[in-house]
């Protein structure tokens, strides 16, 4: 009669293929305890803090104007926001895309303590550290002045920095299921930027900004 006993490797279950199950896991996994927190470096490497504005080498940037609180279009009041039909439509202008992402994606202020300065965002972050970017398909507009393509919004500068240009034939196909005037909008993360600081916990947080 064999007695050995099954080996280590022989035991360990297979990762379970289902979407649902591993997002458990991964939450089961990354949960903080009273004795312990999830697994991160356990400190934070400044010298390998990761740039929290991201810009394309090499690609034209187009910078937004700079609207003061007056300046049309103005910001909806908070109640107008929980009212339908308070909020009217905007048509699609160089102005109308400015106020759009200096109130989504755009900074608020700048601070600085002793010889660190850092930046603050209209849209909450965990940590301030932001790892949420803007992209924005732009259809033929007269009222734009841009060429028809994929955008990246870059907050410091508050500009867009073309990343493809598209014939304007394919950009008013692929709308054309939308109201006139669309535009598509797309919201990626930089994974990093939150891994530096809160390690297997990351992931969590990227979901949270989005």
């Amino acid at each position: 009669m064999d007695n050995q006993q099954p080996s280590s490797a022989a035991s360990v279950q297979p990762l379970s293929i289902d979407p649902v199950d591993r997002v458990i896991a991964y939450h089961i996994r990354t949960k903080h305890h009273f004795n312990r927190y999830a697994k991160s470096l356990g400190f934070l490497d400044w010298a390998n803090q990761p740039d929290p504005f991201r810009r394309f080498e090499g690609t034209p940037l187009i910078r937004l104007p700079l609207l003061s609180p007056k300046d049309d279009p103005q910001s909806p009041s908070y109640d107008a926001i929980y009212q339908p039909g308070a909020v009217a439509s905007q048509p699609l202008t160089i102005r109308t895309i400015s106020r759009f992402f200096e109130l989504s994606l755009g900074l608020s202020a700048w601070k600085k303590a002793g010889e660190s300065e850092w930046a603050l965002r209209n849209n909450p972050s965990s940590g301030n550290l932001h790892p949420t970017e803007g992209y924005v398909m732009l259809p033929p507009s007269d009222g734009l002045a841009l060429a028809p393509g994929l955008y990246h919004y870059a907050p410091k500068e508050h500009g867009l920095e073309l990343r493809i240009e598209y014939p304007p034939e394919q950009v008013t196909r692929l709308l054309a299921e939308f109201p006139s005037g669309a535009f598509l909008f797309g919201l990626t993360s930089v994974h990093w930027r939150e891994a530096w600081k809160y390690g297997e916990r990351a992931f969590r947080y990227c979901n949270h900004d989005v």
